[in-house]
């Protein structure tokens, strides 16, 4: 489906087989607590001939620091349907994954592993997954903002393309 369906990022006549992932690693799924973040500026990213994508940063993980060596922000999407959204980039971008970093949580478009029963957030690092723009000039996608740019290895989820 995903080099086929109408929408794909694929470009026709474009050989590809596969997606290709790191080994799913338990140790990389988190519980973190959120840290409301109160009076936001909206922040502005280009958006190639689309124009800008406005998000609001409205909360902060707590729990990836001794792990991951820092947290990450969570943004709400201004427009484009809204949702949150969580972008990062880490000691593998350019090198094992898309150099722009990649995403763990669009809920717009349903990737959203939830709540623990103790009403910590969930993140999977092992469904991190390249933006559209990793595999087209099509699109064009926000980078990593440097508030989520980790300093460790997160050998997990979507290995850059082939």
């Amino acid at each position: 489906m995903f080099r086929d369906h109408a929408q794909s990022p694929i470009e026709p006549g474009t050989e590809f087989t596969k997606l290709h992932y790191f080994s799913y690693d338990p140790a990389l799924v988190f519980h973190v607590a959120l840290a409301p973040i109160a009076d936001a500026a909206v922040e502005t990213f280009p958006a190639g001939s689309d124009g800008e994508l406005r998000m609001r940063p409205f909360a902060r993980s707590q729990g990836l620091q001794s792990a991951l060596g820092g947290e990450l922000t969570f943004y709400w999407l201004q427009g484009y349907g809204g949702g949150a959204f969580l972008p990062f980039a880490d000691a593998t971008s350019g090198r094992e994954t898309y150099g722009a970093g990649r995403y763990l949580l669009d809920t717009v478009k349903g990737a959203d592993l939830g709540t623990a029963a103790d009403g910590s957030t969930v993140l999977d690092f092992n469904f991190a997954y390249n933006p559209s723009c990793a595999y087209s000039p099509r699109y064009v996608c926000p980078l990593a903002p440097a508030a989520n740019r980790l300093p460790a290895a997160v050998r997990a989820g979507e290995r850059s393309p082939a």
